[in-house]
């Protein structure tokens, strides 16, 4: 009889006990520990997270083009997942921006300490306002800035009207709310 052949039920022998087949829990642990070890090698390390706070936030209202938000209260950045953008308060102005690296689309993250965006793949930073920090990674530009306007204590961003600064550089210094 193979290892593979039917075997009766209660024998004591079993079909698994001589091959090289991994435990379902002992597989579970294992692909855990690579899926968190791949997360703390992409910068989600808990003293990381923990050091550049930023508030997840959700649009008050809108379609897919349009989506309104509170004004932020204070200096800092606001990222809504869902519409992948990025609203930054600072210095008395509120711009919005692509929550992707204009190099490679990776997702950037803000350093509160910094004050400044840094892409976690190729670490291009960013200053508050979206300017590209010359020779600090691969991106060549500064971050794509959506349309943005203000309506009485809120803002309306237009997810689909993205600006870069190399194509349309004067939209793309337009692309704000001054205060």
């Amino acid at each position: 009889m193979s290892a593979f052949d039917e075997q009766p039920r209660g024998g004591a022998h079993n079909a698994c006990d001589s091959c090289g087949l991994v435990a379902r829990r002992d597989f579970l642990l294992g692909a855990t520990r690579a899926a968190a070890g791949a997360l703390i090698a992409l910068g989600a390390a808990p003293a990381v997270a923990a050091a550049a706070p930023i508030d997840i936030i959700s649009a008050l209202r809108g379609g897919r083009e349009d989506k309104t938000y509170p004004i932020p209260a204070a200096d800092g950045t606001q990222i809504d997942k869902a519409g992948e953008a990025m609203i930054t308060r600072w210095q008395g102005k509120v711009y919005a921006f692509s929550l992707s690296c204009p190099h490679q689309n990776t997702a950037l993250k803000w350093s509160d300490s910094e004050k400044q965006f840094e892409c976690p793949k190729h670490h291009s930073r960013f200053t508050p306002d979206g300017i590209y920090i010359k020779d600090s990674g691969r991106a060549t530009r500064g971050l794509d800035r959506l349309a943005i306007r203000k309506d009485g204590n809120n803002i309306v961003v237009n997810l689909d009207k993205a600006y870069q600064e190399d194509e349309e550089e004067a939209a793309w210094k337009a692309a704000v709310v001054i205060l």
